[in-house]
């Protein structure tokens, strides 16, 4: 008799926790797919990641370029003299400066 009641007790505990897991199971189901924080919206976020990294890592070698740049003109005269001279259009006496300009392409004319 005490068999029976403890095979008793044991068969509603685990059919208990069998609703249980079967009830959370569900509720989270539920929540992943139909709410507006769910499946959809994890996926939306993980591509906007993906963009944002791809732009962080652009910045950054752009960041890295230009500190670059700023060593070379500090340690080199004639790094800086060049690009003073490019910026302000400067010519020194004596300088011959050339403009060219691309040759406008014109269409066929077909008689």
């Amino acid at each position: 008799m005490v068999l029976f009641i403890f095979q008793l007790l044991l068969m509603r505990s685990s059919v208990a926790r069998i609703g249980y897991a079967v009830v959370v199971l569900l509720a989270a189901s539920y929540a992943l797919i139909t709410l507006r924080e769910g499946i959809p919206a994890l996926i939306q976020k993980q591509k906007e990641i993906r963009v944002l990294e791809k732009e962080n890592a652009g910045l950054a070698r752009e960041i890295e370029f230009r500190r670059d740049r700023i060593q070379r003109l500090q340690k080199d005269q004639s790094e800086q003299e060049l690009e003073i001279r490019q910026r302000l259009k400067l010519v020194r006496p004596g300088e011959k400066v050339f403009i060219l300009q691309e040759p406008v392409l014109q269409k066929d004319a077909k008689p």
